[in-house]
């Protein structure tokens, strides 16, 4: 088994099964609930599917092309860094997860980017997305939108009227809306810097000076 399971194949395996669930859910809520439509879990727990043109947790900053060419070299980076950090054995493989769990996140969302705007036909309130439409997608290749369903507003309320400047405002506590993708690169970034920030280092410099 240990044979079989070999750094490389972990790796592999990694990337197959967070594409595979992150595009299932995604083409899921594309093709089954309307736009904005939400479904409830918990009180804290939705579904509710929303799309974005920028980065993760629904950021828009810079234009829509930009942001998937910068997606595009980004993972190429990652993926030559990943590459070789596998062939570093004396890197451990917690390190190697979080590196390839940051890829295979980034690599989700660029499948919307670039192909979801030419193989869906557009999302409404009142019209639910097919699959390669008659008259062709809602976008041109490199302009599709992520698909965001997640949402966990752990808390909802209103700031007390006493408080200066948001006294009486609506306040919820962790409003982004995320995909399974974004989840990934959270997971992966947060574990490098709590487990691997020295890991992190040496991975790099090595990388850097090993030919």
């Amino acid at each position: 088994m240990n044979r079989f399971l070999t750094r490389g194949r972990i790796v592999w395996l990694i990337i197959l099964a967070v594409l595979v669930i992150d595009q299932i859910i995604k083409i899921w809520v594309k093709t089954h609930m309307y736009w904005h439509e939400s479904i409830r879990v918990t009180d804290w727990c939705y579904i509710f599917f929303t799309e974005n043109v920028g980065m993760a947790f629904g950021m828009e900053i810079f234009g829509k092309l930009f942001l998937t060419l910068f997606r595009l070299v980004a993972v190429t980076f990652i993926g030559w860094f990943l590459y070789k950090c596998v062939r570093l054995k004396s890197l451990k493989m917690g390190f190697i997860v979080c590196v390839a769990l940051i890829l295979t996140g980034a690599l989700g969302n660029i499948v919307d980017s670039v192909f979801y705007g030419v193989l869906f036909s557009q999302s409404t309130p009142v019209q639910l997305a097919t699959f390669l439409p008659e008259g062709g997608g809602y976008a041109p290749l490199f302009y599709g939108k992520v698909v965001d369903m997640f949402y966990f507003p752990i808390i909802d309320t209103y700031w007390p009227q006493w408080m200066p400047f948001v006294g009486g405002e609506h306040f919820i506590f962790f409003s982004p809306i995320f995909n399974f993708a974004d989840a990934a690169i959270s997971c992966g970034v947060i574990a490098l810097f709590l487990f691997y920030g020295k890991s992190f280092n040496d991975a790099f410099h090595q990388v850097l000076k090993k030919k």
